[in-house]
């Protein structure tokens, strides 16, 4: 019997209660932090589980699965830290935040405390997501494989090393964004040319799943997949190439870095406007862009 607790009761942490629960585990066997009483009292009717206090639901937990916004994590770990300092009993601390190092997390814990990084996506909430799991000095591969199954009640998981996960943040982190702008892309392209909305919507979204159902099939990889489909001198070669020709097929720019903070309104640098007409690639001011634009050629 594995006893969790889920520190912040959000759309990430709704979606591992509820992933936890379809896979079997009973109510009991979890409790939910959550600052806001009527939002936790209103997990624990849905999914039967208890709702608590910080310092009551991390002490004795096998596991305490931090599921806050990221700027808010480095205040509960401290909390955490404080609840679970004079406990004999070993708990796992789990992140689910972006940007935030097992390093940050074990300077808010007792010495030695084991601490395991996961970067999930937001396809969890639908039970088909992807997670990747590091783990910081002190977890050892048990504790990893504890948190892998936690995990696989939401989707899959794969194991990286530390060093890895802003690579797997911009890969997969931030993934499902770029299928959703390119099927929104498709959904106005077929407007454009005289579908109705709800009609561009059903055939876009259903080709999202359709493939990405044939990618998780295994067998063929991506570009053979493309090929099958690419019929030579046909409208999908065509489009392919109007693609390429913008650069789609190049490898993007995806290092992914935590983001800065804002300034603040007196230290936020005045803007300047300029009226020249010259092709400066570096404008005081960038235009707007028109994202969701179908590349020339391919409709």
């Amino acid at each position: 019997m594995t006893r969790i607790a889920v520190v912040g009761g959000g759309r990430i942490g709704e979606a591992l209660i509820a992933g936890l629960r379809e896979a079997g585990t009973p109510g009991s066997d979890i409790v939910v932090i959550e600052a806001v009483q009527a939002r936790a009292d209103e997990l624990a009717k849905k999914y039967s589980i208890l709702p608590t206090t910080l310092d009551i639901g991390c002490e004795g937990a096998d596991v305490i699965a931090i599921a806050v916004k990221p700027q808010d994590v480095p205040a509960v770990t401290e909390r955490i830290g404080e609840a679970i300092s004079d406990s004999v009993h070993e708990s796992i601390v789990v992140s689910l935040a972006a940007g935030v190092s097992t390093e940050s997390l074990e300077n808010k814990l007792s010495a030695g405390s084991p601490v395991v990084r996961v970067m999930p996506n937001t396809a969890m909430l639908v039970g088909q997501g992807v997670s990747a799991v590091c783990k910081g000095r002190f977890a050892r591969d048990e504790h990893v494989e504890q948190v892998k199954t936690l995990m696989e009640s939401v989707g899959g998981v794969v194991v990286v090393t530390e060093a890895q996960m802003d690579a797997v943040t911009a890969v997969s982190g931030s993934g499902p964004a770029y299928f959703f702008l390119l099927t929104e892309a498709m959904i106005d392209a077929g407007v454009e040319q005289g579908l109705p909305r709800d009609v561009a919507t059903t055939l876009a979204t259903g080709t999202a799943h359709g493939a990405g159902a044939m990618l998780a099939a295994g067998g063929d990889g991506p570009g053979q997949l493309r090929y099958n489909v690419c019929s030579p001198g046909g409208t999908t070669a065509a489009a392919i190439r109007a693609f390429e020709a913008g650069g789609c097929a190049r490898p993007w720019p995806m290092r992914w870095r935590p983001p800065r903070p804002s300034p603040t309104r007196s230290h936020r640098p005045r803007r300047t406007m300029t009226t020249t007409t010259s092709p400066d690639p570096t404008p005081a001011r960038r235009p707007p862009q028109r994202i969701r634009t179908w590349p020339q050629g391919v409709l």
